[in-house]
């Protein structure tokens, strides 16, 4: 976390100076919004549900975990989402996104996502030809998620699904660049579900759905078919890495399946090199899915991935289909 950033959980002197930046933020973001809700500024609509996943604040919420698992849940109902993302961390160059793709070309998340396998992905830093793209080059395809998309209102949506950190929640509750939030707190009162990632629920808000992020076996990074419980590292030197948006809550995930480990945090999006994951008296190297796409090339034997998925609230699916299901005039 970069000196700034420790300053959006907590209220010290230095937001005398920031504040009034946040407040001129405010008015900026404020005044987008209302344009394009009055249609001055041109939206566009496509001809299949939009479903937009994001956030208010900076940093790691959970929307990918939670993306994969709506795309995995319609599937099963017999949907054929795809999935769109700016691709944040590659060249943003619009694409489609392949599990050979290359992190630095379409980002670490889209290609996480790929990997998956469950539906299309593409990246591409104008959405709205993005999106277009997909349908063109998939045509049965009749959802479409939008991850990491809340306030790119150029692009129309029919469902606004915002993920919240349940134990960060929202910080010192300042904007950028004071404290952590893109939007005020009252923009949640204007999506469809909000949802919150571990923690309790937060009462000032209505419609909220509950999610945990769950997994307790490791791949190997190198050897794909080698898997491995907490258990077998007993006794092992071990380190885990994250460049993620709160490494801690890998940390913390990683703590509770019994492992005794040093920790090293990255910022958000790292880009690995060998060099920053060669430490010593390193028996087991463990990584999040989103950092070990990105070493790949130099992993090597005592590289271990631990794959998460998102539990969620049965009951946002059942809200999620009944508006997919009257496609409709919402905008931004």
């Amino acid at each position: 976390m970069t000196g700034l950033e420790q300053n959006w959980y907590r209220t010290s002197p230095v937001h005398l100076v920031l504040l009034p930046a946040s407040w001129i933020f405010g008015a900026l973001s404020a005044l987008r919004r209302l344009l394009y809700r009055n249609h001055i500024l041109e939206s566009f609509k496509l001809p299949v549900p939009v479903v937009v996943v994001g956030n208010i604040s900076v940093g790691g919420t959970g929307k990918t975990p939670l993306t994969l698992s709506i795309a995995e849940q319609l599937a099963k109902q017999g949907y054929r989402p795809a999935i769109i993302s700016r691709g944040y961390g590659g060249n943003q160059i619009q694409q489609a996104v392949t599990e050979n793709s290359l992190a630095q070309e379409v980002g670490d998340e889209p290609l996480l996502m790929a990997k998956r396998k469950i539906c299309p992905v593409w990246v591409g830093k104008d959405r709205v030809a993005t999106a277009r793209q997909v349908l063109i080059a998939h045509p049965q395809c009749d959802v479409l998620l939008c991850d990491d998309g809340l306030q790119h209102y150029r692009l129309q949506r029919d469902m606004e699904i915002a993920v919240i950190d349940g134990v960060r929640r929202f910080g010192n509750r300042h904007l950028l660049p004071a404290g952590p939030l893109r939007e005020p707190v009252s923009r949640l009162n204007t999506v469809d579900a909000v949802v919150i990632n571990g923690g309790q629920n937060i009462p000032e808000l209505k419609v909220q759905y509950a999610m945990q992020l769950s997994g307790n076996i490791f791949q190997n990074l190198r050897h794909s078919e080698k898997i491995a419980g907490a258990e077998q590292f007993s006794g092992l030197r071990l380190h885990a890495a994250a460049g993620i948006g709160n490494p801690q809550r890998f940390f913390v995930h990683l703590t509770s399946l019994g492992l005794r480990f040093t920790p090293h945090a990255f910022a958000d999006h790292h880009l690995f090199k060998a060099s920053d994951l060669n430490f010593d008296e390193c028996d087991a190297l463990f990584l999040t899915e989103k950092d070990a796409v990105k070493c790949t090339a130099f992993a090597d034997d005592r590289f271990w991935v631990l794959r998460v998925d998102a539990q969620v609230d049965p009951a946002l699916l059942n809200h999620l289909l009944r508006k997919i299901a009257i496609h409709g005039c919402k905008t931004a």
